[in-house]
């Protein structure tokens, strides 16, 4: 039921909103691959973000089509029951351009390991410029296991739990460093080392700053910036949206109006964020399969056993401002410059 206000012409719904505010596109979002701060070691190695535009009835229809195309008894449908080879063919029509979401729908992708790199370098260098250098040539010249000291190492440093001694991550941080150092000083990625090596003030103050108090964003939990990132896409063109999204204990109401912040000062018209529960609502259902599945597909490029097919198809939904630092699994996800018919490069640090 909606309510005239006396003389001002503007009409309220039963929900307390203005009828001009329902008119604005509601996107609805869910995430696929969260492990928290554990990001060099835990069970996925890329975070997905997905997101859907569509009418509620929309979606519940080829919510439900879905459902009767699989017909699996589960009273809610994830993304790894389109993920079976039994399925194959629902999972094709629902990514295809003639399916339910294409057009209206949108992933943004995070290499993990990468993320990690350059979160690193913004905060102990002052930008991460140099942090697809050391992270594509990194494997090469620390070799296997080096490379796996030093991400180790990194994620110890940045995330907001401490094991063990409070000085520890930044003594083991450092160590790795200079190890690395002596027994690659004559290489190409010296000088970020040793530009590394000079910053133990920046991690000795970051540390302290994790010990002082609570941490609102923490810097190696990447729903956050993926969110922002979501809003800047579906608000192009200067239109205003509101983001739905799945219920979350990351988003608590600081942390949302941390997000409505940093997307009003970027410029991007978010109208506003809520949580919901996502067996209630489809067009979240929606975001949920496209995360799932987006995720998995882009592992498996990752990893080199991708699925051509299934390649081509999601492609069209990855966000060109994606984490992404693997050149060659890039190549294959990354959304195409129709001008050069080459996939589009990430830019400098993507991540907000």
């Amino acid at each position: 039921m909606e309510h005239k206000i006396g003389g001002c012409g503007v009409t309220w719904n039963r929900a307390g909103r203005t009828a001009a505010a329902d008119r604005i596109p509601e996107v609805a979002c869910d995430e696929s691959g969260s492990d928290g701060e554990n990001l060099t070691g835990g069970n996925t190695d890329v975070f997905a973000h997905g997101s859907v535009l569509l009418p509620v009835d929309s979606a519940a229809g080829f919510v439900q089509e879905t459902r009767d195309r699989i017909r699996s008894p589960a009273e809610e449908y994830k993304a790894n029951h389109l993920l079976r080879e039994k399925h194959r063919v629902v999972l094709e029509w629902l990514l295809a351009p003639s399916g339910p979401i294409h057009g209206h729908a949108h992933v943004h992708l995070t290499e993990k390991a990468f993320f990690v790199v350059d979160r690193a370098l913004d905060l102990l260098l002052g930008d991460g410029t140099e942090a697809v250098a050391l992270f594509r040539q990194g494997p090469l010249t620390f070799g296997p296991e080096g490379w796996r000291e030093f991400l180790q190492a990194t994620n110890r440093l940045l995330r907001v739990r401490n094991d063990g001694e409070p000085q520890l991550p930044v003594e083991t941080f450092f160590r790795t460093i200079h190890e690395l150092l002596r027994a690659h000083s004559g290489t190409e990625l010296a000088g970020i080392l040793e530009r590394l090596a000079a910053t133990r003030s920046r991690a000795d103050a970051y540390r302290a700053g994790i010990l002082h108090g609570p941490t609102l964003v923490p810097l190696l939990n990447p729903l956050l910036p993926a969110i922002v990132r979501t809003a800047a896409y579906w608000s192009a063109g200067g239109r205003t949206v509101r983001l739905v999204h799945d219920r979350q204990n990351m988003l608590t109401p600081d942390r949302i109006a941390w997000i409505e912040e940093s997307a009003r000062r970027s410029g991007f018209g978010l109208g506003g964020l809520r949580l919901v529960q996502a067996g209630l609502d489809p067009r979240v259902q929606l975001a949920d399969f496209l995360a799932g599945i987006a995720r998995k597909i882009a592992s498996d490029e990752l990893n080199g056993r991708g699925d051509p097919v299934l390649t081509a198809l999601v492609r069209p939904y990855v966000d060109a401002a994606s984490v992404w630092g693997d050149e060659r699994s890039w190549a294959r996800l990354g959304p195409v410059d129709d001008s050069t018919d080459e996939p589009r490069a990430l830019s400098g640090s993507p991540i907000l």
